[in-house]
């Protein structure tokens, strides 16, 4: 396996195929950066469905979380582990499928996920206790992660530069609707079935993944790049990367993103129930209004502003309006008091914050290494994404009392600190192109 090579670059800069290229921040944003060919629409709509699998696993059966104590005999905040767990889960199994998906291929580790989702999704359907359905949901987020982590270095085998970000912006679209759908039919499903009955959604959408996958999807990264080595090769390939100073910058500031996200999505039901007194199906569409920020910031970054600027004036601007949104919700909910009308805006702004910054964290990162590494780079990224949600979610209901101020306290922390570590790690001249 080749090691990693270094060289000169910046912060819009890409790996080719086999040899990191050098270019300057402006060439490798206005020159077209093509792929392996262009995508089907089938091929898009089925790693949009595998990237969505995330969203809608953790998602879809929050409306079930007080039947699922009832049912179970279970306090409500021992109920909570099951959706930690899963965040967990989707932690853990990213460093399994990215590092495998490396070795043996995109497709093997990939079927081989999501068949273990949808059994896994059955043991939830079937849970006779609390202990199992945390278990069990553990496994769902670990298999379901392979979808989320080859997704990125697929899209890392066939793309580079701009032409990466209108990719993943093209996926962005089909699963972007997850998280706005997901709440909004889980609350419909409770009302013809029970929370186990969400989890039969889970499964048929496991096998229906499975079989569309195993169909449309082909090999995209050939066997004479794959790299030989076992677990100690995959542990020195992560040495390396997490040693890349602009590598590393971009991974926290992504984890932090997604903490600020997380931190959102923990303590926006209790807040906006029980602080503002909406009902649930207020709460979701919300909740989805929210969520449709992302989705088209996600595609105004990658087909409007992509072209236009450079990676780090976007990463900048995103960064200076989550911050700015995080300022105004402590402002509105600590010294004026605007209610509701006031709460729901600058979320609003930050959600769309994330619709540019998360997906130019992404192709950033990815574009610092080769492909025949992508799967393990892909695994750091949504290993640190999914642990900093999984610590900093529960954050937003200390005390044990819903509090809108502590919500705002926390996307403001996170937001600040991933700004700390973009400006502090990835500054223009340390961009490296590593490798593994």
């Amino acid at each position: 396996m080749p090691g990693p090579t270094v060289g000169p670059t910046d912060d819009t800069s890409t790996a080719a195929a086999t040899t990191p290229t050098t270019a300057s921040t402006t060439a490798s944003v206005a020159a077209p950066a093509t792929g392996r060919g262009r995508p089907g629409w089938a091929v898009i709509a089925t790693l949009g469905g595998l990237t969505a699998l995330g969203p809608l696993t953790t998602d879809l059966y929050l409306p079930g979380l007080p039947a699922i104590a009832d049912d179970l005999v279970a306090q409500p905040a021992a109920v909570q582990l099951t959706l930690t767990f899963s965040m967990f889960g989707v932690a853990a199994g990213q460093l399994l499928f990215g590092p495998l998906s490396d070795r043996f291929g995109r497709r093997p580790p990939l079927l081989a996920g999501l068949v273990l989702y949808t059994l896994s999704s059955v043991v939830c359907v079937v849970a006779p206790n609390l202990p199992v359905l945390i278990a069990a949901r553990f496994l769902q987020g670990a298999a379901g992660s392979a979808g989320l982590v080859i997704g990125r270095a697929v899209s890392r085998d066939r793309f580079q530069g701009v032409a990466l970000l209108r990719f993943l912006a093209s996926i962005a679209l089909i699963s972007g609707l997850a998280p706005i759908l997901a709440p909004i039919v889980g609350a419909q499903l409770m009302r013809f079935t029970s929370w186990r009955g969400t989890f039969g959604v889970l499964t048929a959408l496991g096998l229906l993944l499975t079989l569309v996958s195993f169909g449309v999807l082909r090999e995209t990264l050939p066997p004479e790049t794959r790299h030989g080595g076992g677990v100690g090769t995959t542990l020195r390939t992560m040495g390396r990367l997490l040693r890349n100073l602009p590598f590393l910058g971009l991974a926290l500031t992504s984890s932090l993103a997604f903490g600020a996200l997380f931190g959102y999505i923990s303590g926006s039901s209790t807040v906006l129930q029980h602080v503002y007194h909406v009902s649930p199906q207020t709460y979701s569409l919300l909740f989805g209004l929210n969520s449709f920020a992302i989705v088209v910031m996600t595609q105004v970054n990658g087909r409007v502003l992509a072209p236009r600027f450079t990676q780090r004036a976007l990463m900048l601007g995103s960064l200076a309006a989550a911050v700015a949104a995080g300022v105004a919700l402590v402002l509105l909910t600590t010294v004026w008091d605007f209610g509701l009308v006031g709460f729901c805006p600058p979320l609003f702004v930050m959600m769309g914050s994330l619709g540019v910054l998360l997906p130019n964290t992404a192709a950033q990162a990815l574009g610092l290494v080769e492909p025949q590494v992508a799967g393990t780079a892909s695994a750091l990224l949504g290993t640190g994404n999914f642990l900093c949600g999984a610590v900093v979610a529960p954050l937003s209901s200390l005390g044990g009392q819903p509090s809108a101020v502590l919500l705002a306290l926390v996307v403001l922390v996170c937001g600040v600190l991933a700004t700390v570590a973009y400006l502090a790690l990835c500054r223009p001249e340390r961009m490296r192109a590593v490798g593994g």
